[in-house]
């Protein structure tokens, strides 16, 4: 998209035009563009702290009308803005990117604007931040309880962009404890949609959901995800593992349980791996090469991973096909290798309109 949008507490919304907000470039040494830069934001909505002021009638709580109305018109200006970039755009499509622990607003716009380039610039991207930028020993304990504090505010902005009739679907990629914001804020809404008696999928227009590094653990993925037909709103959902991660090895240790991101052999068996990927559409890659200082930013840093995620949201292709020609090991899981994806991919053009 053409926004940014921090919502944490307060929210800040921020859009301009992202021809002049990524116009820091980086080249290879072959003269290619590798990396862009976003230089500037502006500030156009900023919402009101919640909660919001309630008062007691008839037995429940009400929220007061002035401050109802207040976050009615800050919502209408939030979408208005989104509204707006559709238009100017002429793409209905959003792409959301949340970051992980140690990382803040600023951090994610590099991240995003890579992604919205090299998927062809045909979405709208926005960023949703939360406050994880906590230092020190016990910072990783401060951006836990941060990411449980902000899934109220990312229902409020996937509902919020679901409401628009100019939204067509909205693609979300996650990384490492940003995974268990959206994944906690998701699952709710896929209740919450199941209980009108609306297909998750039409009434969050959800498209491909991306996790990378993720910090989610493997029991309560099995019980609260899998178990609860999760995927059921999604295209595909991707989910990248590296055994070497050493942060996932950290927060494993510090928790006392496996996580998704280390993904190991026995944690899955090849048959339930198997009846993922066909009933449920949840494809594993286990990310080769990512060791040492990018073994958990392999999302910004490793160019394999950057093209498969690429070629998952501009072709909306399936591991294993012509257009992202992974192969699986014996137990099913797709091998991601560092040359990916050699010269095995055709050409593929993909006309933008900037």
């Amino acid at each position: 998209m053409q926004n940014t949008m921090r919502l944490d507490d307060p929210i800040r919304f921020g859009a301009e035009d992202w021809d002049d907000l990524v116009a820091r470039t980086h080249v290879d040494r072959g003269g290619r563009l590798s990396r862009l830069d976003v230089i500037g934001v502006e500030e156009f909505v900023r919402f009101d702290p919640a909660p919001l002021a309630a008062t007691r009638l008839d037995g429940g709580l009400r929220v007061e009308t002035v401050a109802e109305q207040s976050y009615e018109a800050q919502t209408v200006a939030f979408q208005d803005e989104v509204r707006a970039q559709i238009k100017h755009t002429g793409h209905g499509r959003i792409l959301v990117y949340v970051h992980g622990v140690r990382n803040e607003f600023d951090d994610s716009l590099t991240t995003l604007a890579n992604l919205w380039h090299f998927t062809g610039r045909r979405s709208i991207p926005i960023s949703f931040s939360w406050p994880a930028g906590n230092r020190g020993p016990l910072g990783y304990f401060r951006d836990r309880a941060a990411g449980d504090f902000s899934v109220f505010h990312a229902k409020e902005f996937l509902r919020m962009l679901a409401a628009m009739p100019e939204v067509e679907d909205i693609d979300i990629v996650a990384h490492s404890r940003g995974t268990d914001v959206m994944t906690q804020a998701l699952r709710e809404l896929i209740i919450f949609q199941r209980g009108r008696g609306v297909n998750p999928k039409l009434g969050l227009k959800t498209g491909t959901l991306i996790l990378a590094a993720a910090d989610l653990d493997t029991g309560i993925v099995r019980q609260r995800l899998l178990s609860e037909r999760f995927s059921e709103a999604f295209e595909q959902v991707n989910v990248y593992v590296n055994p070497d991660d050493t942060a996932i090895r950290v927060s494993s240790f510090l928790t006392k349980t496996p996580r998704i991101g280390a993904l190991r052999q026995d944690d899955f068996s090849r048959v339930e791996i198997a009846r993922l990927a066909k009933e449920d559409l949840i494809q594993f890659i286990r990310v080769e090469g990512a060791g040492r200082a990018d073994s958990h930013s392999y999302l910004r840093n490793n160019p394999a991973v950057l093209s498969d995620i690429v070629l998952a949201l501009r072709t909306r292709a399936f591991p294993g096909g012509t257009l992202r020609p992974l192969e699986a090991d014996e137990d099913g899981v797709w091998v991601l290798q560092s040359n990916y994806p050699l010269e095995r991919l055709p050409e593929i053009v993909i006309e933008s309109d900037r």
